[in-house]
């Protein structure tokens, strides 16, 4: 299979290139799209999707949010399956990823992290155990992470709100601010070279139970885009998650 990595100059980017140059599974990166492009690149890299070549089974994204838009008007103009991996979507950017999900498959996920899947499962099933109990999430990186709360720690608590109707998110907390019941406290620690810890707190008046995912590598949410891509390519157009990719 061959693919089209936009971002491919980025840290993820050369994690996805890396393993395809090792042949950890049979995908071959035929080019890349990169705002940094200068030529210096293993494989052909252009600066814009206007120059890219559209003969590839499907494209890769580990880019910027801010090329959200034109990522899909390339992607929907040559009907290519989409991973987008990418996180820090405005709300607008969003509803056009749902539009675009009518006429090509798209996969989009805030963690590409089989454990991280599990971790929202677990999470989902502690809440439903103690519907009484206070929630709290805690997620770490690096510190050149732009966006905060990160995409995952949002996508565990938009996954607790399935549990809990009546829950609000929190993020941070400051000042005179008294928990209230329904409010799920996010919060975001940015710092040295970590590759992402989220974790989820459960309290009760007589327990606490932690469930954590540490991810050691960031070279584990590059296999994960990569079987997303792998599972994609078989489908119908449509918005795929990774409980989509745990069941097949």
């Amino acid at each position: 299979m061959r693919i089209l990595l936009s971002g491919l100059k980025g840290f993820m980017g050369n994690e996805v290139l890396k393993l395809c140059n090792a042949g950890v599974r049979d995908i071959t990166v035929a080019a890349g799209v990169d705002i940094n492009a200068d030529g210096t690149e293993s494989v052909p890299c252009f600066k814009t999707f206007e120059e890219a070549p559209a003969d590839v089974d499907c494209i890769v994204d580990f880019s910027h949010f801010s090329v959200t838009e034109a990522l899909l008007d390339f992607a929907m103009k040559n009907r290519l399956p989409l991973v987008l991996a990418t996180t820090g979507q405005t709300p607008e950017q969003k509803d056009l990823i749902n539009e675009a999900a009518k006429q090509i498959p798209l996969f989009f996920a805030a963690n590409y992290s089989l454990g991280v899947a599990l971790l929202i499962e677990l999470a989902k099933k502690t809440a439903s155990a103690f519907p009484d109990a206070d929630i709290e999430i805690v997620e770490t990186h690096h510190n050149r992470k732009a966006d905060a709360p990160s995409g995952t720690a949002l996508a565990i608590f938009d996954a607790l709100k399935t549990v809990r109707a009546n829950a609000v998110s929190k993020l941070g907390r400051s000042g005179l601010s008294k928990r209230t019941p329904e409010e799920i406290g996010i919060h975001a620690v940015r710092m040295a070279n970590i590759a992402g810890i989220h974790e989820v707190i459960v309290g009760t008046a007589n327990q606490t139970i932690t469930l954590k995912h540490e991810a050691h590598s960031r070279a584990l949410f590059a296999e994960g885009a990569l079987a997303a891509a792998e599972f994609l390519v078989k489908q119908a157009p449509g918005l795929y998650v990774m409980n989509d990719l745990i069941k097949e």
